[in-house]
């Protein structure tokens, strides 16, 4: 009987360390791989000594603060976003990318953490008025595979040449080169990452703010793998915390002189 106690003693010991271990174990911090462009200034870019730098960079990282998360960052280029989360690359998606219907067709997202409006931009000298006749033979510069591209595709292709670039800092660079008459993209990006450089200071924004939600969808949002609920809801959580206790406002600020995230 003796030994019969022991056994049973040994193996309530053992049961119960194991779980003990296994909750410890459920409330450590999970480990999350954040997928980024790198090339999309002030959101996401990579500085002179190689770091990972912009507000979707902080905004990621108060997440998971926020959401008790470790997260490491991957870069990849643009058009290979979607394909490369799918791929299991990464495990969600924080790069200024649009919620749109396209989109979720492949990938579910989180409920928006900014929205900015399109616009063109032009040489201040450049007499170009924005509507179908004024555009009509003129060259514009767009970055591919983004809702900007999309939008200038289905609405100016017929009048317009559309060239497009794998980064919008590509684009840029040809619009001072005389390649293309006009850029196309994210008002705040080329405000930023363009108007506000060197290169930039003898261009100028033209014509209205386009939002059509039919291109530009219901804002920026994080992607994530479809079916992976808990994930896509711990960020929603957390992009309701930051904004309440006032660290989304403060990375807002850093970079901006407005509220990013919009109505």
């Amino acid at each position: 009987m003796k030994r019969i106690f022991n056994l049973t003693a040994i193996v309530m010991t053992l049961t119960f360390f194991g779980m003990f271990f296994l909750s410890a174990g459920a409330h450590a911090e999970k480990t999350v791989r954040i997928g980024t462009e790198g090339a999309y200034p002030p959101f996401n870019y990579i500085d002179r000594d190689g770091n990972l730098q912009g507000f979707d960079i902080e905004i990621a990282k108060a997440l998971c603060d926020a959401a008790n998360m470790q997260c490491t960052f991957v870069t990849q280029s643009w058009d290979g976003m979607i394909p490369a989360l799918l791929a299991r690359k990464y495990d969600a998606i924080i790069a200024s990318m649009s919620i749109t219907e396209e989109r979720k067709q492949r990938v579910d997202f989180t409920k928006k953490y900014y929205q900015t409006p399109a616009r063109f931009v032009k040489h201040k000298n450049a007499d170009i008025e924005i509507s179908r006749e004024g555009l009509k033979g003129k060259t514009v510069g767009v970055q591919r595979a983004t809702v900007s591209a999309n939008f200038i595709n289905d609405n100016f292709a017929d009048i317009m040449t559309v060239r497009s670039y794998a980064t919008q800092e590509e684009a840029n660079m040809d619009i001072v080169s005389g390649r293309v008459d006009l850029l196309f993209a994210d008002a705040v990006v080329l405000q930023t990452g363009f108007l506000e450089t060197e290169p930039g200071k003898n261009y100028e924004f033209a014509g209205p703010s386009y939002t059509d939600e039919e291109w530009f969808g219901e804002g920026i949002g994080i992607a994530i793998r479809k079916g992976e609920d808990d994930l896509r809801e711990a960020f929603n959580r957390a992009i309701i915390r930051i904004r309440e206790d006032g660290t989304y406002q403060k990375i807002n600020d850093k970079y901006f002189d407005f509220d990013v995230y919009g109505d």
